[in-house]
């Protein structure tokens, strides 16, 4: 019997699963234990493999926790760019659909949110990481950039810059707050997290 899980084991590896399984494991490890509370042992040993078989995959705990960063950051540039696009070219309403889509993907990917904006844990040396980070922040910054006329090439101004910073933070605190049920007094009346949204975008910067 145990020769038989073993050739199972090592079947499921060649076949790629592991690298699956892996991912899978950290999601869950983070959800369960936080970022900080994430070990590569750990993650070997729920899919069920030695601690040293996860080299084959990732080179080091870095590397597989920059691939579910990768794969956020990919999802939520992809869950933004789509939100704006759907708005159309009224800048005040596709900084709201964006702001939407990024509690909306907070809410549902809650272990690859938190990872995503921890760089101490990410592979910076990562081309096709680095990339998929920097088309996420692009779709806000090309709103930022409609609302304030900066031209591609142009450098944001100081007041662009800002503003760009004022719609990023609020949202991405109330993202946060709202990962961690911290919205609302004890005295509030109960609300879910889409009616508080709506009211935090009623207050969002004016376009300047």
């Amino acid at each position: 019997m145990r020769l038989r899980r073993s050739k199972g084991k090592r079947s499921a590896y060649h076949h790629g699963d592991l690298r699956q399984q892996l991912l899978l494991a950290a999601e869950r490890i983070i959800l369960e234990r936080g970022v900080d509370g994430f070990t590569l042992r750990e993650a070997a040993r729920r899919a069920g493999v030695s601690a040293a078989a996860p080299a084959h995959h990732f080179k080091d705990a870095k590397g597989l926790l920059t691939e579910v960063a990768l794969l956020g950051f990919r999802e939520f540039g992809a869950a933004l760019e789509a939100a704006d696009k759907a708005a159309g070219a009224d800048v005040a309403q596709r900084l709201r659909a964006q702001a939407r889509a990024y509690v909306r993907f907070a809410l549902a990917q809650p272990a690859r949110f938190q990872l995503m904006f921890r760089h101490d844990k990410h592979d910076r040396t990562n081309v096709e990481f680095l990339q998929v980070a920097r088309h996420a922040y692009g779709v806000l910054e090309d709103a930022i950039r409609a609302a304030t006329l900066t031209p591609a090439q142009q450098p944001l101004s100081p007041q662009g810059r800002g503003f760009l910073l004022a719609n990023w933070s609020i949202v991405h605190g109330f993202a946060h707050l709202a990962l961690g049920g911290e919205l609302g007094g004890p005295d509030d009346e109960p609300l879910s997290s889409e009616a508080l949204l709506s009211l935090l975008l009623e207050h969002l910067p004016a376009v300047p």
